[in-house]
């Protein structure tokens, strides 16, 4: 399944409405104006809406497979990062002006063939998102981070597998599942 960009202009789009539908799930009021989302909104793919507050992760939701087209799944996404992430307080009024808010659209999640032991040179730090899965666990970490973070492959793997609920060391056993994944990002 080939993938198409979005544009730059799309791109925007995105961020705006994904601005819109967080402000509004934090007012409860409907949004005003979300731009008209057409043409590869349609398209399904996966999506993440991540909040940062003076550059501190404030809430990060999203659909790592195309589930349903990209326009719904921004909306559900931005909303549910905004108050339904687990790891915080549901964002509330004043702190809307001071929330930045990134759209990171995904490529098609791939399983990693390839031994354990050359998982770490299959891995492209700032290009590679990964999914850890074993057990009936899943942890996903967005390609930014490991950039984010300055991790080299070993410790992105590491990091995936803890977010996992898993020992970190699970990615080197080869009933552990590792996907990747490219993102495209855009940051208000």
């Amino acid at each position: 399944m080939i993938m198409h960009l979005l544009s730059q202009t799309e791109g925007q789009l995105a961020l705006q409405a994904a601005r819109l539908y967080a402000e509004s799930a934090v007012t409860g009021k409907p949004p005003a104006r979300v731009p008209e989302l057409s043409g590869i909104f349609t398209e399904k793919r996966g999506v993440f809406v991540t909040l940062t507050k003076f550059g501190d992760l404030r809430g990060c939701i999203g659909f790592p497979f195309p589930v349903m087209p990209l326009g719904d799944a921004i909306k559900d996404a931005a909303q549910h990062a905004a108050i339904h992430d687990p790891r915080f307080y549901p964002v509330n009024e004043g702190e809307l002006r001071q929330i930045k808010i990134e759209v990171t659209v995904l490529t098609l999640p791939v399983l990693l063939e390839c031994e354990p032991d050359q998982r770490p040179g299959a891995v492209i730090i700032g290009r590679h998102g990964l999914i850890a899965e074993m057990n009936g666990h899943t942890g996903l970490l967005l390609p930014q981070v490991a950039v984010e973070y300055g991790w080299g492959p070993v410790e992105f793997l590491r990091e995936t597998c803890r977010k996992a609920g898993l020992h970190p060391d699970a990615w080197t056993n080869a009933s552990c599942n590792i996907l990747t994944f490219e993102g495209q990002i855009f940051k208000e």
